[in-house]
Protein backbone atom coordinates (compact mmCIF):
# COMPACT_ATOMS: atom_id res chain seq x y z
CA UNK A 1 0.00 0.00 0.00
CA UNK A 2 3.12 2.15 0.65
CA UNK A 3 4.21 1.58 -2.35
CA UNK A 4 0.71 2.52 -4.32
CA UNK A 5 0.55 5.37 -2.55
CA UNK A 6 4.66 7.02 -3.49
CA UNK A 7 3.27 5.96 -7.46
CA UNK A 8 0.29 7.78 -7.09
CA UNK A 9 2.30 10.52 -5.27
CA UNK A 10 4.64 10.99 -8.39
CA UNK A 11 2.00 10.41 -11.35
CA UNK A 12 0.11 12.99 -9.61
CA UNK A 13 3.06 15.21 -9.33
CA UNK A 14 3.74 14.56 -12.63
CA UNK A 15 0.41 15.66 -14.18
CA UNK A 16 0.12 18.34 -11.62
CA UNK A 17 3.25 20.54 -12.87
CA UNK A 18 2.10 19.95 -16.32
CA UNK A 19 -1.27 21.87 -15.35
CA UNK A 20 0.64 24.29 -12.67
CA UNK A 21 2.67 25.90 -15.61
CA UNK A 22 -0.16 26.05 -17.91
CA UNK A 23 -1.88 27.99 -15.52
CA UNK A 24 -4.96 26.34 -14.82
CA UNK A 25 -6.47 27.34 -11.51
CA UNK A 26 -8.80 25.32 -10.71
CA UNK A 27 -6.46 22.30 -9.78
CA UNK A 28 -2.32 22.43 -9.47
CA UNK A 29 0.13 20.28 -8.58
CA UNK A 30 -0.78 19.45 -5.01
CA UNK A 31 -4.38 19.16 -5.82
CA UNK A 32 -3.44 16.21 -8.26
CA UNK A 33 -0.96 14.79 -6.41
CA UNK A 34 -4.04 14.37 -3.50
CA UNK A 35 -6.53 13.41 -5.81
CA UNK A 36 -4.48 10.83 -7.16
CA UNK A 37 -3.60 9.71 -3.80
CA UNK A 38 -7.33 9.84 -2.83
CA UNK A 39 -8.19 7.33 -5.28
CA UNK A 40 -5.37 4.99 -4.06
CA UNK A 41 -6.65 5.34 -0.44
CA UNK A 42 -10.18 4.91 -1.56
CA UNK A 43 -9.49 1.45 -3.60
CA UNK A 44 -7.18 0.04 -0.41
CA UNK A 45 -10.10 -0.43 1.76
CA UNK A 46 -11.77 -3.76 2.54
CA UNK A 47 -13.26 -5.23 -0.35
CA UNK A 48 -16.63 -4.93 0.94
CA UNK A 49 -16.53 -1.64 1.49
CA UNK A 50 -14.88 -0.58 -2.10
CA UNK A 51 -17.29 0.44 -4.37
CA UNK A 52 -19.04 2.63 -2.11
CA UNK A 53 -15.80 4.18 -0.79
CA UNK A 54 -14.38 4.69 -4.46
CA UNK A 55 -18.44 6.27 -5.27
CA UNK A 56 -17.80 8.62 -2.15
CA UNK A 57 -14.48 9.90 -3.21
CA UNK A 58 -15.38 10.27 -6.41
CA UNK A 59 -18.50 12.14 -5.84
CA UNK A 60 -16.36 14.67 -3.39
CA UNK A 61 -13.71 15.13 -6.05
CA UNK A 62 -16.37 16.30 -8.67
CA UNK A 63 -18.25 18.36 -6.16
CA UNK A 64 -15.18 20.18 -5.42
CA UNK A 65 -13.91 20.57 -8.96
CA UNK A 66 -17.76 22.17 -9.65
CA UNK A 67 -17.44 24.27 -6.79
CA UNK A 68 -13.70 25.66 -7.80
CA UNK A 69 -14.86 26.08 -11.36
CA UNK A 70 -17.99 27.94 -9.87
CA UNK A 71 -15.85 30.22 -7.55
CA UNK A 72 -13.08 31.26 -10.46
CA UNK A 73 -15.94 32.13 -12.96
CA UNK A 74 -17.73 34.32 -10.36
CA UNK A 75 -14.29 36.07 -9.62
CA UNK A 76 -13.51 36.54 -13.76
CA UNK A 77 -10.91 33.81 -13.97
CA UNK A 78 -13.01 30.76 -15.08
CA UNK A 79 -11.54 28.69 -18.22
CA UNK A 80 -14.32 27.63 -20.79
CA UNK A 81 -12.33 24.10 -21.30
CA UNK A 82 -12.92 21.12 -19.13
CA UNK A 83 -9.42 19.42 -19.99
CA UNK A 84 -8.23 20.06 -16.28
CA UNK A 85 -11.31 18.63 -14.88
CA UNK A 86 -11.49 15.49 -17.16
CA UNK A 87 -7.55 15.05 -16.44
CA UNK A 88 -8.55 15.26 -12.40
CA UNK A 89 -10.94 12.31 -12.57
CA UNK A 90 -8.71 10.42 -14.87
CA UNK A 91 -6.05 11.04 -12.65
CA UNK A 92 -8.40 9.78 -9.67
CA UNK A 93 -9.01 6.55 -11.38
CA UNK A 94 -5.47 5.79 -11.68
CA UNK A 95 -5.34 6.39 -8.22
CA UNK A 96 -7.97 3.64 -7.98
CA UNK A 97 -6.13 1.45 -10.26
CA UNK A 98 -2.47 1.23 -8.57
CA UNK A 99 -4.77 -0.01 -5.54
CA UNK A 100 -6.07 -2.79 -7.37
CA UNK A 101 -3.07 -3.98 -8.74
CA UNK A 102 -3.14 -2.46 -12.20
CA UNK A 103 0.37 -0.47 -11.63
CA UNK A 104 1.63 -0.98 -15.51
CA UNK A 105 -1.91 0.56 -17.09
CA UNK A 106 -1.95 3.24 -14.15
CA UNK A 107 1.13 4.42 -15.06
CA UNK A 108 0.66 4.09 -19.11
CA UNK A 109 -2.73 6.10 -18.49
CA UNK A 110 -0.91 8.99 -16.54
CA UNK A 111 1.98 9.31 -18.70
CA UNK A 112 -0.73 9.82 -21.33
CA UNK A 113 -2.37 12.09 -19.82
CA UNK A 114 1.17 14.12 -19.17
CA UNK A 115 1.84 13.67 -22.69
CA UNK A 116 -1.63 14.81 -24.08
CA UNK A 117 -1.92 18.10 -21.64
CA UNK A 118 1.60 19.13 -22.80
CA UNK A 119 1.20 18.66 -26.26
CA UNK A 120 -1.98 21.01 -26.56
CA UNK A 121 -0.15 23.60 -29.26
CA UNK A 122 1.04 21.25 -31.62
CA UNK A 123 -2.09 19.35 -31.14
CA UNK A 124 -3.96 22.43 -32.18
CA UNK A 125 -2.16 22.69 -35.00
CA UNK A 126 -2.25 19.53 -36.38
CA UNK A 127 -5.54 19.65 -36.17
CA UNK A 128 -6.32 23.56 -38.00
CA UNK A 129 -3.96 22.08 -40.60
CA UNK A 130 -6.00 18.96 -41.46
CA UNK A 131 -8.68 19.56 -44.51
CA UNK A 132 -11.64 17.55 -45.24
CA UNK A 133 -9.88 15.05 -47.46
CA UNK A 134 -7.42 14.78 -44.31
CA UNK A 135 -10.22 13.97 -41.89
CA UNK A 136 -11.91 11.40 -44.45
CA UNK A 137 -8.70 9.48 -44.78
CA UNK A 138 -8.51 9.14 -40.90
CA UNK A 139 -12.32 7.93 -40.41
CA UNK A 140 -11.67 5.54 -43.31
CA UNK A 141 -8.99 4.19 -41.45
CA UNK A 142 -11.26 4.36 -38.06
CA UNK A 143 -13.63 2.13 -40.28
CA UNK A 144 -11.52 -0.44 -41.77
CA UNK A 145 -9.50 -0.55 -38.10
CA UNK A 146 -12.12 -0.56 -35.75
CA UNK A 147 -15.83 -0.94 -37.05
CA UNK A 148 -14.71 -4.00 -40.22
CA UNK A 149 -11.56 -5.78 -38.27
CA UNK A 150 -12.94 -6.89 -34.89
CA UNK A 151 -16.15 -8.61 -36.89
CA UNK A 152 -14.09 -10.24 -39.29
CA UNK A 153 -13.92 -14.28 -38.18
CA UNK A 154 -10.44 -15.40 -36.96
CA UNK A 155 -10.17 -19.11 -38.65
CA UNK A 156 -8.93 -20.15 -42.18
CA UNK A 157 -11.09 -20.73 -45.00
CA UNK A 158 -10.91 -21.53 -48.70
CA UNK A 159 -7.97 -23.94 -50.70
CA UNK A 160 -4.73 -24.62 -48.55
CA UNK A 161 -6.30 -23.42 -45.19
CA UNK A 162 -4.53 -19.99 -46.06
CA UNK A 163 -7.38 -17.41 -45.97
CA UNK A 164 -7.76 -15.81 -42.91
CA UNK A 165 -10.43 -13.06 -43.52
CA UNK A 166 -8.95 -11.44 -39.83
CA UNK A 167 -5.34 -11.86 -40.60
CA UNK A 168 -5.41 -10.89 -44.57
CA UNK A 169 -7.61 -7.53 -43.43
CA UNK A 170 -5.19 -6.99 -40.26
CA UNK A 171 -2.38 -6.51 -43.25
CA UNK A 172 -4.86 -4.21 -44.52
CA UNK A 173 -4.85 -2.21 -41.71
CA UNK A 174 -0.77 -2.16 -41.44
CA UNK A 175 -0.77 -0.68 -44.72
CA UNK A 176 -2.81 1.98 -44.27
CA UNK A 177 -2.01 3.02 -41.01
CA UNK A 178 1.91 2.91 -42.26
CA UNK A 179 1.00 4.92 -45.06
CA UNK A 180 -1.18 7.55 -43.47
CA UNK A 181 1.39 7.98 -40.35
CA UNK A 182 3.65 8.78 -43.25
CA UNK A 183 1.12 11.26 -44.84
CA UNK A 184 0.49 13.03 -41.65
CA UNK A 185 4.69 13.27 -41.51
CA UNK A 186 4.55 14.98 -44.75
CA UNK A 187 1.91 17.41 -43.55
CA UNK A 188 3.67 18.57 -40.28
CA UNK A 189 6.93 19.60 -42.22
CA UNK A 190 4.82 20.95 -45.54
CA UNK A 191 5.54 20.09 -48.93
CA UNK A 192 9.11 21.31 -49.42
CA UNK A 193 10.68 19.34 -47.58
CA UNK A 194 14.08 18.82 -49.43
CA UNK A 195 15.32 16.17 -51.71
CA UNK A 196 16.37 13.63 -49.00
CA UNK A 197 12.89 14.04 -46.69
CA UNK A 198 11.04 14.44 -50.05
CA UNK A 199 12.57 10.74 -50.46
CA UNK A 200 12.10 8.87 -47.33
CA UNK A 201 8.09 9.91 -47.27
CA UNK A 202 8.00 8.68 -50.96
CA UNK A 203 9.05 5.95 -50.23
CA UNK A 204 7.03 5.33 -46.93
CA UNK A 205 3.68 6.42 -48.85
CA UNK A 206 4.20 4.73 -52.01
CA UNK A 207 7.44 4.45 -54.16
CA UNK A 208 6.14 2.98 -56.92
CA UNK A 209 4.33 6.29 -57.16
CA UNK A 210 7.21 8.51 -55.82
CA UNK A 211 9.10 7.37 -58.89
CA UNK A 212 6.25 8.03 -61.46
CA UNK A 213 5.89 11.42 -59.83
CA UNK A 214 9.57 12.23 -60.04
CA UNK A 215 10.08 11.18 -63.67
CA UNK A 216 6.94 12.61 -65.05
CA UNK A 217 8.74 15.90 -63.78
CA UNK A 218 11.94 15.84 -65.46
CA UNK A 219 9.95 15.31 -68.99
CA UNK A 220 9.71 18.92 -68.22
CA UNK A 221 12.60 19.91 -66.70
CA UNK A 222 15.31 17.94 -67.92
CA UNK A 223 17.91 19.72 -64.99
CA UNK A 224 16.12 18.20 -62.13
CA UNK A 225 17.45 14.56 -63.44
CA UNK A 226 19.95 14.03 -60.96
CA UNK A 227 18.02 15.53 -57.85
CA UNK A 228 14.69 13.30 -59.04
CA UNK A 229 17.35 10.07 -59.26
CA UNK A 230 18.30 11.04 -55.67
CA UNK A 231 14.94 11.21 -54.42
CA UNK A 232 13.70 7.63 -56.52
CA UNK A 233 17.20 6.29 -54.85
CA UNK A 234 16.14 7.52 -51.13
CA UNK A 235 12.14 5.88 -51.90
CA UNK A 236 13.85 2.70 -53.11
CA UNK A 237 15.77 2.24 -49.83
CA UNK A 238 12.95 2.95 -47.22
CA UNK A 239 10.90 0.20 -48.80
CA UNK A 240 13.42 -2.38 -47.87
CA UNK A 241 13.25 -0.91 -43.98
CA UNK A 242 9.68 -0.53 -44.31
CA UNK A 243 9.98 -4.23 -45.33
CA UNK A 244 11.99 -5.27 -42.59
CA UNK A 245 9.49 -3.32 -40.07
CA UNK A 246 6.83 -5.51 -41.46
CA UNK A 247 8.63 -8.93 -41.21
CA UNK A 248 9.04 -7.41 -37.58
CA UNK A 249 5.50 -6.94 -36.80
CA UNK A 250 3.93 -10.40 -38.62
CA UNK A 251 7.16 -12.74 -37.72
CA UNK A 252 9.24 -11.00 -35.28
CA UNK A 253 10.16 -14.55 -33.39
CA UNK A 254 12.04 -14.96 -37.17
CA UNK A 255 13.10 -11.15 -37.29
CA UNK A 256 16.60 -12.21 -37.14
CA UNK A 257 16.84 -14.73 -39.94
CA UNK A 258 14.38 -13.53 -42.00
CA UNK A 259 15.41 -10.03 -42.14
CA UNK A 260 18.93 -10.40 -41.82
CA UNK A 261 19.33 -10.76 -45.97
CA UNK A 262 16.94 -7.90 -46.50
CA UNK A 263 19.05 -5.92 -43.84
CA UNK A 264 22.19 -6.54 -46.10
CA UNK A 265 20.10 -5.38 -49.18
CA UNK A 266 19.07 -2.11 -47.16
CA UNK A 267 22.92 -1.65 -46.41
CA UNK A 268 23.73 -1.64 -50.08
CA UNK A 269 20.86 0.54 -51.32
CA UNK A 270 21.80 2.90 -48.49
CA UNK A 271 25.74 2.86 -49.82
CA UNK A 272 24.33 3.81 -53.33
CA UNK A 273 22.15 6.19 -51.69
CA UNK A 274 24.79 8.19 -49.93
CA UNK A 275 27.51 8.13 -52.72
CA UNK A 276 25.34 8.94 -55.30
CA UNK A 277 24.13 11.92 -52.99
CA UNK A 278 27.61 13.21 -52.05
CA UNK A 279 27.95 13.62 -55.62
CA UNK A 280 24.92 15.59 -56.79
CA UNK A 281 24.17 17.56 -53.70
CA UNK A 282 20.85 19.43 -55.52
CA UNK A 283 17.52 19.86 -54.07
CA UNK A 284 14.11 19.01 -55.56
CA UNK A 285 11.56 20.96 -54.31
CA UNK A 286 8.14 18.73 -53.57
CA UNK A 287 5.15 20.62 -54.78
CA UNK A 288 2.41 18.67 -55.43
CA UNK A 289 0.30 17.39 -52.48
CA UNK A 290 0.42 13.65 -51.35
CA UNK A 291 -2.81 11.77 -51.83
CA UNK A 292 -4.37 10.69 -48.34
CA UNK A 293 -3.56 7.01 -48.41
CA UNK A 294 -6.21 5.52 -46.69
CA UNK A 295 -8.73 5.16 -49.64
CA UNK A 296 -10.84 2.04 -49.21
CA UNK A 297 -10.90 1.11 -52.84
CA UNK A 298 -7.12 0.69 -52.90
CA UNK A 299 -7.62 -1.01 -49.43
CA UNK A 300 -9.82 -3.39 -50.73
CA UNK A 301 -7.34 -3.98 -53.96
CA UNK A 302 -4.49 -4.63 -51.49
CA UNK A 303 -6.43 -7.33 -49.21
CA UNK A 304 -7.36 -9.22 -52.61
CA UNK A 305 -3.99 -8.68 -53.66
CA UNK A 306 -2.90 -10.15 -50.57
CA UNK A 307 -5.15 -13.43 -50.48
CA UNK A 308 -4.18 -13.58 -54.12
CA UNK A 309 -0.62 -14.32 -52.93
CA UNK A 310 -1.27 -16.52 -50.34
CA UNK A 311 -2.95 -18.84 -52.59
CA UNK A 312 -0.48 -18.52 -55.00
CA UNK A 313 2.35 -19.26 -52.78
CA UNK A 314 0.37 -22.22 -51.69
CA UNK A 315 -0.50 -23.57 -55.01
CA UNK A 316 3.06 -23.18 -56.33
CA UNK A 317 4.59 -24.99 -53.38
CA UNK A 318 2.13 -27.91 -53.59
CA UNK A 319 2.39 -27.79 -57.27
CA UNK A 320 5.10 -25.91 -59.17
CA UNK A 321 7.91 -26.32 -56.50
CA UNK A 322 10.67 -23.82 -55.73
CA UNK A 323 10.46 -22.16 -58.97
CA UNK A 324 6.88 -21.43 -58.87
CA UNK A 325 7.02 -19.52 -55.84
CA UNK A 326 9.75 -17.43 -57.58
CA UNK A 327 7.42 -16.60 -60.11
CA UNK A 328 4.71 -15.24 -57.65
CA UNK A 329 7.01 -13.63 -55.75
CA UNK A 330 8.33 -12.06 -59.09
CA UNK A 331 5.22 -10.66 -60.49
CA UNK A 332 3.53 -9.64 -57.27
CA UNK A 333 6.63 -7.98 -56.08
CA UNK A 334 6.43 -5.96 -59.65
CA UNK A 335 4.12 -3.03 -58.45
CA UNK A 336 3.94 -3.48 -54.56
CA UNK A 337 6.04 -5.38 -52.45
CA UNK A 338 4.22 -5.01 -49.29
CA UNK A 339 1.56 -8.19 -50.41
CA UNK A 340 4.35 -10.78 -51.12
CA UNK A 341 6.27 -9.60 -47.62
CA UNK A 342 3.51 -10.25 -45.39
CA UNK A 343 2.18 -13.01 -47.24
CA UNK A 344 5.15 -14.76 -46.78
CA UNK A 345 6.70 -13.67 -43.54
CA UNK A 346 2.68 -14.90 -42.36
CA UNK A 347 3.11 -18.33 -43.49
CA UNK A 348 6.89 -18.58 -42.04
CA UNK A 349 5.49 -17.31 -38.88
CA UNK A 350 3.13 -20.52 -39.38
CA UNK A 351 5.89 -22.68 -40.26
CA UNK A 352 4.07 -23.60 -43.88
CA UNK A 353 7.48 -22.17 -45.44
CA UNK A 354 10.93 -22.41 -44.59
CA UNK A 355 12.81 -19.65 -43.52
CA UNK A 356 15.26 -19.68 -46.43
CA UNK A 357 12.52 -19.57 -49.00
CA UNK A 358 10.64 -17.04 -47.14
CA UNK A 359 13.87 -14.29 -47.21
CA UNK A 360 14.26 -15.33 -50.94
CA UNK A 361 10.98 -14.91 -52.03
CA UNK A 362 10.85 -11.05 -50.22
CA UNK A 363 14.04 -10.58 -52.04
CA UNK A 364 13.14 -11.51 -55.73
CA UNK A 365 10.10 -9.29 -55.01
CA UNK A 366 11.86 -6.39 -53.78
CA UNK A 367 13.82 -6.61 -57.36
CA UNK A 368 11.32 -7.11 -59.22
CA UNK A 369 9.50 -3.96 -57.82
CA UNK A 370 13.46 -2.07 -58.66
CA UNK A 371 13.00 -3.82 -62.57
CA UNK A 372 9.34 -2.59 -62.83
CA UNK A 373 10.04 1.19 -61.33
CA UNK A 374 13.62 1.41 -63.39
CA UNK A 375 10.84 0.44 -66.87
CA UNK A 376 8.62 3.30 -65.53
CA UNK A 377 11.28 6.12 -65.62
CA UNK A 378 12.24 4.55 -68.89
CA UNK A 379 9.03 5.21 -70.12
CA UNK A 380 8.11 8.29 -68.44
CA UNK A 381 11.49 10.35 -67.50
CA UNK A 382 13.87 12.07 -69.80
CA UNK A 383 16.72 10.26 -70.99
CA UNK A 384 19.19 11.84 -68.21
CA UNK A 385 17.30 10.07 -65.72
CA UNK A 386 17.04 6.95 -67.35
CA UNK A 387 20.69 6.71 -67.85
CA UNK A 388 21.00 7.75 -63.82
CA UNK A 389 18.34 4.92 -62.53
CA UNK A 390 19.28 2.05 -65.03
CA UNK A 391 22.74 2.62 -63.43
CA UNK A 392 22.07 3.10 -59.93
CA UNK A 393 19.69 0.06 -59.87
CA UNK A 394 21.59 -2.18 -62.11
CA UNK A 395 24.30 -1.85 -59.27
CA UNK A 396 21.34 -2.69 -56.51
CA UNK A 397 20.12 -5.72 -58.66
CA UNK A 398 23.73 -7.05 -58.70
CA UNK A 399 23.72 -6.77 -55.33
CA UNK A 400 20.46 -8.16 -54.47
CA UNK A 401 21.69 -10.99 -57.31
CA UNK A 402 24.83 -11.32 -54.94
CA UNK A 403 22.75 -12.19 -51.85
CA UNK A 404 20.87 -14.34 -53.33
CA UNK A 405 23.76 -16.48 -54.69
CA UNK A 406 25.82 -16.43 -51.79
CA UNK A 407 23.92 -15.88 -48.32
CA UNK A 408 24.43 -19.29 -45.95
CA UNK A 409 20.75 -20.98 -45.46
Amino acid sequence: MVQNLAIALGLGLLVGVERERASAGVAGVRTFALITMLGAMAGSVPEAARPGALAVALAGVVALLVTGNMIASRAGRGDPGMTTEIAAVLMFTVGAALAGGLRVIATVVAGVVALLLHWKKPLHTLVARLGEADVQAVMRLVLIGLVILPVLPDRTFGPYGVLNPFRIWLMVVLIVGISLASYVAWRLFGARTGTLLGGALGGLISSTAATVGYARRTRHSPSDASAAAVMILVASTIVFARVLFEVAVVAPEHLLTLGAPILAMLGIMAGISVAFWSRTRTALDVQDAAEPPSDLRAAIVFGLLYGAVLVAIAFAREHAGTGGLYAVAALSGLTDVDAITLSTSQLVSAGRLEVATGWRLILVGAMANLLFKGGAVAVLGHRRLTVRVAMLFGIAVIGGLSILAIWPG
